[in-house]
């Protein structure tokens, strides 16, 4: 790791104007690329103490031993300097958008002597007309069978376009009227570009003129009584009409837009981009890449408006561009796109209107494709092998962690402390296992004092367990120094409530899913309860993860060791580094950004997160909701609504007798006299005021649910 002071640049030797500038690691291979307004200012930035630079940034500068700079004219002058370097050094450290796949695009080669329609892909070549990109070559293909009834262009290789000169006989598609056959001569070199050129004016939007043109001629052969004629020009029309039906409307005044939408989150981004010509979407495409370098969501849309208009010039960019944040340097990028088009590019963000709406749509693609890249990256059996594999290589583990258990905290200022234990077995979520924990120990905001009490908690459940069905033996006990762990007590099945037990409404399956040792008959297995379901902790996992850093992470092992277990491997992921921590360790295991082990445990981490956090918010909404009628006990839910129903209110139950509590279904009198003591000892709340006239509302009219 090199210390960026040895290369630092020294004072007053970095120009202040604009340009762009190189770091190279010890081999001269660059690894970043980077612009600025002033290089002086930007490059300062890089050779501040390590501790205040992003983690990202940190990585590129102790990996870099030089930098190097080059002056430009202007800013616009650096940018494409910039991606040009990008595309000629494919630096490591630089956000490079990679393609799922190879769109295809409906090309017209005007560069021929008679133009061909076809499918194409990959580098786009000089002289040849592009429309798309689309997601499917099928639907190009659909477009062209009914574009072709009325601009029968060549859509023939050049072989079979070369045999039919020599035979004299044109293809099957020049029979049936798909082709104007210039193979044979029927059309000259100039009448079949003249189609090929109203061809690709249709395509590129301007479809009024060719509609109404085939209108007015198939009129014209009615009044002829060239009906023949006339029905030909009628299935054109449709077939140019159904042409239109395929890209949908989506700016009434013929607007040509390309709209970029990003989503991202810790480790990956998706760009997604719409391309409208003529108020219609023409084409879609979308890129994911990982965040190797520090870059917020502006920097996401300058790197993606390279990618997407750097080899492009003329009308392949279009006259606005809508992006959902706006480059650091917008007008030179605005300066850079318009040098690309040759004319004015509108770069903004859209605030109201039809194209605040259609954006709002792109970015839901953009997250539905960081959502389905994540799903297949999850669900590869060969990349989730992998990712435990590079897991237990970085942890120097003796074998890969087939079940990991990952705990998080979450509260409200020190309010609803909770939290949640996920398990992963074989990569994968299961769902049947998740438990959820409220703190019991102490009150107040202390996650590393949490974190011992679940995963003690935790453990003593399964060393109960251990110790029930004989596996765990008393003279292993007294070696671990606990010779009698007490168990944690289950809560009732029918009512998790404050206990270790899962959220019913988001377990996933029912436990009973759950792969256990079948006993031989007659037996029951030490993984399984009396009634065949699996318990609940009988499984210890092969790695513990903790959401924290090396506090949280030398709580849960401290746990562990006080309960005499030695076999669980410790690690803790700190979300703002991304940074492994194990028990005794000064210093984290960084796995690289492309790591499928780092993959897999951000998606531990997180699932964790989210887990307690539903879990916490439950809890509080709960406590806002809670009134009189929640100190009864043993009073359900479904006789609390019995109760307000019949009485109207809190208030009138409140006033209410005995005799009157016992006239509501389900309620005896040993339960109504236990309702009126413990409203009769409850203070009545106080009434409530509209804010807005300062009235008095009287509970009587409505009254408070339970």
């Amino acid at each position: 790791m090199a210390d960026p002071s040895t290369y630092r640049p020294k004072p007053g030797q970095i120009p202040d104007s604009p340009g762009v500038y190189k770091f190279r690691d010890e081999h001269r291979r660059v690894i970043y690329v980077g612009k600025a307004k002033s290089l002086r200012q930007r490059l300062a930035n890089y050779f501040q103490p390590l501790t205040s630079l992003h983690p990202r940034t940190a990585t590129m500068v102790t990996t870099a031993a030089s930098v190097e700079w080059t002056v430009v004219a202007t800013e616009v002058e650096a940018l494409q300097l910039e991606y040009s370097w990008i595309k000629e050094f494919d630096p490591r450290f630089n956000v490079k958008y990679r393609d799922d796949k190879s769109y295809p695009y409906l090309a017209v080669t005007m560069n021929e002597e008679f133009p061909r329609v076809q499918v194409m892909r990959g580098a786009k070549k000089k002289g040849v007309r592009y429309f798309g990109p689309y997601g499917q070559a099928w639907a190009i293909r659909e477009t062209v069978d009914l574009m072709l009834r009325v601009f029968p262009v060549r859509t023939c290789s050049a072989g079979v376009f070369k045999r039919s000169a020599q035979i004299g006989r044109p293809c099957l598609l020049g029979y049936i009227g798909k082709c104007a056959a210039p193979c044979v001569g029927r059309v000259t070199p100039e009448e079949h570009r003249e189609l090929a050129e109203d061809f690709c004016d249709f395509m590129a939007g301007r479809t009024g003129a060719h509609l109404r043109r085939v209108e007015q001629d198939m009129m014209a052969a009615a009044e002829d009584m060239e009906y023949e004629r006339a029905a030909r020009l009628r299935d054109d029309r449709e077939a140019l009409r159904k042409a239109l039906e395929k890209n949908a409307v989506v700016f009434t005044d013929a607007t040509d837009a390309d709209l970029i939408a990003v989503a991202e989150d810790e480790l990956e981004a998706a760009v997604q981009i719409f391309h409208v010509r003529g108020g219609r979407v023409r084409g879609q495409r979308g890129w994911v890449t990982d965040k190797v370098e520090a870059v917020d969501a502006a920097g996401l849309v300058e790197h993606a408006l390279q990618q997407l208009y750097g080899e492009e010039s003329g009308d392949t960019v279009p006259k606005e561009v809508l992006v959902p944040a706006l480059p650091e340097d917008a007008d030179a990028v605005s300066g850079w796109l318009a040098g690309r088009r040759g004319s004015n590019v509108s770069l903004r963000i859209p605030q109201r209107g039809d194209k605040k709406a259609l954006m709002v749509t792109v970015g839901r693609n953009a997250q539905q494709a960081l959502m389905l890249h994540k799903t297949k990256r999850a669900s590869d059996l060969t990349t989730r092998s992998r990712a435990l594999e590079e897991i237990a290589a970085a942890l120097e583990l003796d074998s890969a962690p087939l079940r990991i258990e990952c705990f998080d905290i979450s509260h409200l200022q020190g309010d609803d402390v909770v939290a949640s234990m996920v398990v992963f077995e074989d990569g994968l979520a299961r769902k049947s296992e998740y438990r959820r924990f409220q703190i019991k120990g102490f009150e107040g905001q202390d996650d590393v004092r949490s974190m011992h009490e679940v995963i003690s908690r935790r453990f003593k459940r399964y060393l109960a367990e251990k110790a029930r069905t004989g596996e765990w033996v008393e003279d292993e006990a007294q070696e671990s120094g606990d010779a009698n762990p007490a168990p944690e007590t289950p809560a009732p099945a029918s009512d998790p409530g404050p206990g270790d037990l899962g959220d019913p409404g988001d377990r996933g399956p029912d436990p009973a899913s759950t792969p256990v040792p079948v006993p031989p008959p007659g037996e029951v297995s030490a993984f399984q309860e009396e009634d065949g379901r699996p318990k609940r902790f009988a499984y210890p996992p092969q790695l513990l993860v903790v959401d924290g850093g090396q506090p949280q992470v030398a709580a849960a092992q401290r746990a562990l060791d006080e309960l005499g277990i030695d076999d669980i491997a410790v690690c803790g992921l700190a979300k703002r580094l991304e940074e492994v921590w194990v028990p005794g360790e000064d210093d984290p295991v960084v796995l690289p950004r492309t790591s499928e082990g780092l993959y897999l445990l951000q998606r531990v981490r997180d699932e964790a997160h989210r887990f307690a956090i539903t879990y916490q918010r439950a809890k509080r909404a709960k406590r806002f909701r809670a009134g009189p009628l929640d100190a009864v006990p043993g009073l359900g839910d479904t006789r609390k609504h019995a109760l307000i129903k019949h009485f109207g209110s809190v208030k009138r139950l409140r006033s209410a007798t005995i005799e009157e509590i016992c006239e509501v279904p389900g309620i005896g009198r040993k339960t109504a006299e236990t309702i009126a003591a413990a409203l009769a000892g409850a203070a009545p709340a106080a009434p409530a005021v509209n804010t807005a006239t300062g009235e008095i509302m009287e509970e009587d009219d409505g009254g408070s649910t339970p």
